[in-house]
């Protein structure tokens, strides 16, 4: 996807080590904010309870999921714990060019493949409180989810690597208090929208004077 000055949307990404709260964030974020709309990726992996096919991630099997990289369907894919993760180009060029600002949660897999072919893009990455707080959450969702305890401890050792990353995002949010990271996150975006507008004002400005 190339940048178009005049596109008024934005790509905002969530990122965090697995269990840092990233998906409950985003959904505060869609439910507060009517101008943000979801990015919904495809997956590999198989659905948890409380999910939904169609809203919550697109389901499909590995072979499918292999036909649509050879097809150049994706935006940007990812392999995360053993499943595969994408976003289809087609479904967010749509919500851009509709003026909507399109939210993703992806991990920094996924962030670097954005970042390289769009400028128009805010990416912030979420920080558990401490180590334990994460170790407490995975062990949560395995019981609420049925997932084994091999995928908690498997989640537990990439910890370390995710966090490394944090350094690649526009900005770092603690989630040690659900509603100030939700209004921390929310101002942060307000003011790039803010900053992103003026700048298309000053290149339709310059333009304008140079023709």
């Amino acid at each position: 996807m190339t940048e178009n000055k005049e596109t008024k949307g934005i790509l905002i990404v969530i990122s965090s080590p697995s269990g840092a709260g990233k998906t409950s964030i985003c959904k505060e974020l869609l439910r507060l904010d009517n101008k943000i709309r979801p990015s919904i990726s495809v997956t590999t992996r198989k659905p948890r309870n409380n999910e939904t096919d169609g809203v919550d991630y697109i389901f499909i099997s590995e072979n499918d999921f292999n036909k649509q990289i050879l097809n150049g369907s994706f935006l940007e894919y990812a392999s995360v714990f053993n499943n595969k993760y994408g976003t289809l180009a087609s479904s967010t060029e749509k919500l851009l060019n509709d003026n909507y600002d399109v939210l993703f949660d992806i991990d920094w897999q996924g962030t670097q493949q954005l970042s390289q072919n769009n400028n128009n893009i805010l990416t912030i990455f979420i920080l558990p409180p401490d180590k334990a707080e994460i170790e407490r959450r995975l062990k949560k969702r395995e019981t609420e989810n049925s997932e084994s305890i091999d995928i908690v401890n498997e989640r537990m050792s990439k910890f370390e690597d995710e966090l490394s990353h944090w350094k690649e995002y526009d900005y770092v949010v603690t989630n040690d208090d659900f509603e100030m990271c939700i209004s921390e996150i929310l101002n942060i975006i307000s003011a790039e929208r803010k900053k992103r507008t003026r700048q298309k004002t000053l290149f339709s400005k310059i333009r304008d004077l140079t023709e």
